[in-house]
């Protein structure tokens, strides 16, 4: 079954990846982005018959640039809003304006330019067919985790009113709009914020006694993306163990 292209940013290593490869499966041609590990993004764009495109979500034109690139694959029905970035554990009275600045930039003004452009393919509004957008948000929005990634939590609960938002704005322009919020995950970005053993630490803290895997969370995105949630949008939906 051809279910058109499904754009996935951030969709080299984790949650992204494993959302890459079902996607895949499920019968999308899929157009990835990667900012920092080209050979992960094109192994697995080479796994799954896709394509692999450098962007960074946070600047406007690689945006414009990586869409522009899924119109050569062909029609656009599906987007997931995953790439994000979270800086070293620190408190607020030790962050510096550059990194708070850098992380809602990727964040937060990724997410909804990634939206945007899907927007602009897929609403009747502008011709379009309609189609269905998953952002990646996290449970860190809910609990704000104090003294890790206070920005992080504050850029992951604008995705959530974002995601509130929009799903209202294109209802009618058969367009849903999801979000996923994962809990703690056995994925790369712990590393990204020096605590590699972030995941296996925290496993007893979470009702179901450990971290969650990423084609878990992949499983909830594509779910959202696909013919079994016709009637479902403006949700959030918690894959976190019951944390």
């Amino acid at each position: 079954m051809d279910r058109g292209v499904c754009v996935i940013t951030g969709g080299g290593r984790g949650i992204g990846a494993a959302t890459a490869r079902r996607v895949a499966a499920a019968g999308w041609q899929v157009c990835l982005s990667w900012h920092a590990d080209q050979a992960a993004a094109e192994a697995v764009a080479r796994e799954i018959g896709g394509r692999a495109v450098r962007a960074d979500v946070g600047a406007e034109p690689d945006v414009v640039a990586l869409f522009a690139a899924a119109d050569e694959m062909g029609r656009l029905t599906a987007t997931v809003a995953n790439a994000g970035i979270v800086e070293r554990r620190a408190r607020l009275d030790e962050m510096g304006a550059d990194r708070m600045r850098r992380l809602l930039e990727v964040n937060v003004l990724g997410v909804m330019l990634t939206a945007r452009e899907a927007v602009r393919r897929m609403s009747t509004r502008h011709g379009g067919s309609g189609g269905a957008i998953v952002t990646v948000s996290s449970a860190a929005s809910r609990l704000g985790s104090p003294g890790e990634y206070v920005d992080y939590a504050a850029s992951k609960g604008a995705v959530d009113t974002f995601t509130l938002g929009l799903a209202r704005e294109v209802a009618a322009e058969r367009i849903r709009v999801n979000a996923v919020r994962p809990g703690i995950v056995d994925t790369e970005i712990h590393a990204s914020g020096g605590q590699p053993g972030r995941a296996a630490q925290l496993a007893p803290t979470i009702p179901m006694q450990r971290a969650g895997r990423a084609e878990e969370v992949a499983a909830a995105i594509v779910w959202l993306l696909g013919d079994d949630s016709p009637y479902t949008t403006g949700a959030i939906l918690d894959v976190s163990g019951g944390g």
